[in-house]
């Protein structure tokens, strides 16, 4: 069966943003996510924070996650297993390629420190911007 153009898929960059902050926060040593700038720090969404999608003249998309991870693990380890599953989401769920995803690690967090729930790192309803 050959494959027919109905259209143009465009995918907004709120929705990788999101997909990856979920495909990061899964992964077991991430602790929470970090404010990208002084920006960030002062607005009120929760959506992107940490996350900041790239564009370059080529066409290439990069992702920047700067988080806080938890204390005693392997950094070098942690950091590669969330670029694994970086890639493989947003290549399974949006058919694009990253070529690039750069962790940034802004602290360790100790042991005592409750770990934010999944549900709270989204809770604003993306569709009442």
């Amino acid at each position: 069966m050959a494959n027919e153009q109905l259209g143009e898929i465009v995918i907004a960059p709120r929705v990788l943003e999101k997909i990856i902050a979920i495909a990061t926060a899964k992964v077991e040593g991430v602790h929470s996510f970090a404010n990208k700038s002084m920006s960030d720090s002062l607005s009120m969404r929760t959506l992107g924070r940490g996350v900041a999608l790239h564009t370059d003249e080529s066409g290439d998309i990069s992702v920047d996650i700067y988080l806080y991870l938890e204390y005693g693990i392997s950094v070098p380890t942690v950091a590669v297993a969330i670029q694994k599953a970086v890639k493989s989401a947003v290549n399974d769920m949006a058919e694009v390629e990253l070529s690039a995803v750069n962790i940034h690690v802004a602290g360790i967090v100790l042991e005592k420190s409750p770990k934010p729930d999944l549900k709270d790192l989204f809770d604003e309803d993306f569709l009442n911007d």
